[in-house]
């Protein structure tokens, strides 16, 4: 259908029906790539056209409602369907102006400005709310857009940690109760949604936030059979006594063409120029220089004897710099006695002495200490008044959350707004690095935002972004607290862009997301890397060849006979994917749980990794400092292997693994670009047996010469392959369990 007839057909059923104010008209505005049409007697969105594939993605029969939407305290007190009168101003061909104001007690005015960019289907959304204090509105969402046809096979993107993708996210739904996927930010790795037919490709939708001040929002799709909305809600501070109130920011609902990676190409554009990027730590070099020399984590809890004495072993075997990313060190309970972690499990002399001779060893110590959890069962809880400064939800009570299940003591989150919280934790990290003399602190829950609604905090209540700039004022008063000269690092828990000014390293779990989420129709996929890879440092990996291992402050009738015992063999080739997915999408490896009598137990998966260590470290032009190409595929076996589901944290009465099976390619691969403008390709071979892989140089893909070098990486080093020239092929064999970085240079 062209697009005079697309619109006709629209006119024509505005017409036919008599909810569109029949024969009404529409307001449109375009640009050469695409058009949106309103219709004029209500404002509502009735048309999206992508020109160049002439696509339509608004149902206008299914449209429900109007392009914004209020949340107000008391749903009585006021109806979008009431009546109001609407008015546009169009500003040249691509932009309009649109006002309602509505009519009686309600004095609501909404006003929003849509133009599209010059040479994009991008459309970009604003809006400002006055007259909110009467009906007291806990947020304002824009844009609402609702009636998208959905896709023959769809594939929703949603921004988790480093980004997951939905197969057929309407399954399991009906009209009555639809599918609704939700991330709060700040907190999701970064501010955009995709959809789209990952057989066709082409006619993406495109949703995305462009807000850099952090301020507490989220953006919800909601699926159902022939049926999908999507929308951004923006929280309104001090909602009792705002009446005007503008979030500040565009929203982007466009058109696009290929998968998640052509997407997070676009979304890149933005975020290089915003101060996620400029102010990045490891871009500009803040980060400390261990650090980034890191070839390897060891996720391991308890006494340093099973931790750096571990650590010291897997070093000895690799000879690389090895570190340690160090749980349940401390003197409280895991999950309940947080933030009494002084004096350590093992007294201050045994871990100070530990410490020391790790330090000889090379090895840094990563400590964990939850950046905002107290324990309302500690004896400091009552002696320090530390409810006072808890956050609050609006009825006044906390966000308390029982985490440790056998003794039922929970945690509660304190206001990051607070200055006690800051002082009390700044403290706590003063001491760890300085009397204990460990090289930085993991704040487990950073990347994440709560609400709070005390009065006495001095922020705004509810909305705003005073929750990131109290974490911000926090990690500049800690850095402030460490020795001169101490080259201490901040990690913290997840990947998003609104703390990559402020941390070091990002714990991202995704690589092993079967382990705690199971099989279904979810798959982790590495937009985060995508967008950040060359801004920010991400490791971390439930990966692990044992059992998980159970506290020993916890309750003894609770622990399990297995703990840190081997998992089945079956489970192996689960573990080097993991290990593989972490590879090739340059993230700092880690093992949870290591043990030196895996060398001997599981030396086939020892070796597979070993050699993955050494070849990323001879390769961190790329998987370090490069920047993210894409996901190639090569021809590939397909095996369906078991899957465990172990929860690494807690202890569990009962049955320790749920076991379930997946379909898997035993190649996986990722393309990345140095800074020095050469290709690298990171291929590794899961299976037992060897493979054989060719592929057809792409220079301007990529943007790399179109002749040059053919290079192999190895664990051993370097070698070269002879030469490469645009259109020609390349070829290697990549042997069972090994790991390869195809090197195209100039």
């Amino acid at each position: 259908m062209n697009r005079s007839a697309s619109i006709l057909c629209i006119l024509a059923l505005l017409a036919f029906s008599g909810c569109f104010g029949g024969g009404s008209g529409i307001v449109e505005i375009g640009n050469d790539r695409a058009s949106l049409g309103f219709e004029r007697l209500t404002g509502r969105l009735v048309s999206f056209l992508d020109k160049d594939n002439d696509y339509e993605f608004i149902d206008p029969s299914a449209v429900e409602g109007l392009p914004w939407k209020v949340d107000p305290a008391d749903p009585d007190s006021f109806s979008q369907d009431g009546e109001y009168k609407v008015t546009f101003r169009k500003r040249g061909r691509s932009r309009v102006d649109i006002r309602w104001k509505y009519k009686g007690d309600v004095p609501l005015v909404v006003r929003m400005t849509v133009s599209l960019e010059e040479n994009r289907p991008m459309a970009h959304w604003r809006a400002s709310f006055s007259g909110l204090k009467a009906i007291m509105s806990d947020g304002v969402t824009y844009p609402v857009i609702t009636g998208v046809k959905p896709y023959a096979n769809e594939d929703l993107v949603m921004p988790s940690w480093l980004g997951t993708l939905i197969h057929d996210p309407a399954e399991g739904s009906s009209e009555d109760k639809p599918k609704v996927y939700s991330r709060s930010f700040p907190g999701g790795s970064v501010q955009l949604f995709l959809l789209y037919d990952r057989e066709l490709k082409r006619n993406g939708l495109y949703f995305s936030s462009q807000d850099t001040t952090s301020t507490a929002k989220s953006i919800s799709f909601s699926v159902a059979p022939g049926h999908v909305g999507c929308s951004a809600t923006c929280l309104v501070p001090d909602k009792t006594v705002t009446d005007e109130f503008s979030p500040g920011y565009d929203v982007v609902v466009g058109s696009f063409d290929g998968n998640w990676e052509d997407a997070a190409g676009i979304y890149r554009e933005w975020a290089l120029d915003q101060r996620f990027c400029r102010e990045s730590r490891f871009h500009n070099g803040q980060s400390p220089e261990w650090l980034e020399k890191t070839a390897f984590w060891i996720w391991n809890r308890g006494r340093s004897s099973n931790v750096l004495k571990e650590a010291e072993d897997f070093k000895d075997h690799i000879g690389l710099p090895v570190n340690v990313y160090w749980h349940w060190w401390h003197g409280c309970p895991y999950d309940e006695g947080f933030p009494e972690y002084v004096p350590p499990k093992e007294g201050r002399e045994s871990f100070v002495e530990a410490v020391a001779r790790a330090h000889k060893k090379g090895i840094h110590s990563l400590v964990y200490m939850n950046s905002y959890q107290w324990g309302d069962s500690t004896e400091s809880w009552k002696t320090e008044g530390a409810g006072e400064y808890a956050a609050r939800k609006e009825d006044g009570s906390t966000h308390r959350h029982v985490y440790q299940k056998f003794s039922g003591n929970g945690l509660t989150p304190m206001c990051m707004a607070t200055q006690f919280w800051r002082d009390k934790y700044s403290s706590l990290c003063d001491t760890v690095v300085n009397r204990y003399h460990v090289d930085g602190v993991y704040m487990d829950q950073a990347c994440m935002n709560l609400v709070c609604y005390d009065p006495d905090h001095g922020h705004t209540l509810g909305g705003g972004n005073y929750w990131w700039d109290g974490f911000g004022k926090l990690t500049r008063q800690i850095r402030d607290v460490f020795t001169d000269g101490s080259d201490a690092m901040l990690a913290g828990e997840g990947s998003a862009e609104d703390w990559i000014p402020l941390l070091d390293d990002f714990l991202t779990l995704e690589s092993s997301h079967e382990r705690y989420q199971g099989v279904g129709n979810a798959e982790p996929i590495p937009l985060y890397q995508a967008v950040y890879h060359d801004y920010a440092m991400t490791y971390g990996s439930y990966s692990s060849l044992v059992y998980p291992p159970y506290d020993e402050l916890w309750p003894k009738e609770f622990y399990p006979a297995n703990a840190e015992t081997l998992l089945p063999e079956e489970f192996n080739m689960q573990f080097r994917l993991e290990q593989a997915r972490s590879f090739i999408w340059g993230m700092q490896p880690t093992l949870a749980n290591y043990h030196s009598f895996l060398y001997d137990k599981r030396k086939s998966e020892m070796d597979f990794l070993e050699d993955l260590v050494k070849t990323r470290y001879n390769a961190l032009d790329y998987l370090l400092y490069g920047r993210f190409m894409g996901l190639p595929e090569f021809d590939s076996k397909e095996v369906t292997i078991p899957i465990s589901k172990v929860s690494i944290y807690a202890g569990r009465t009962g049955d320790m693994v749920t076991r379930y099976e997946k379909t898997i390619r035993t190649l996986l691969s990722g393309a990345w670009l140095s800074r020095e403008g050469n290709l690298g390709i990171a291929v590794t071979n899961i299976s037992d047996e060897d493979a054989e892989i060719s592929f057809i140089v792409d220079a301007g893909k990529y943007g790399i010469p179109a002749s040059g070098s053919v290079n192999l990486i190895s664990s051993g080093g370097k070698e070269s392959l002879g030469h490469y020239s645009e259109h020609g092929e390349v070829k290697c064999s990549v042997p069972a369990g090994r790991s390869y970085v195809i090197e195209l240079s100039k």
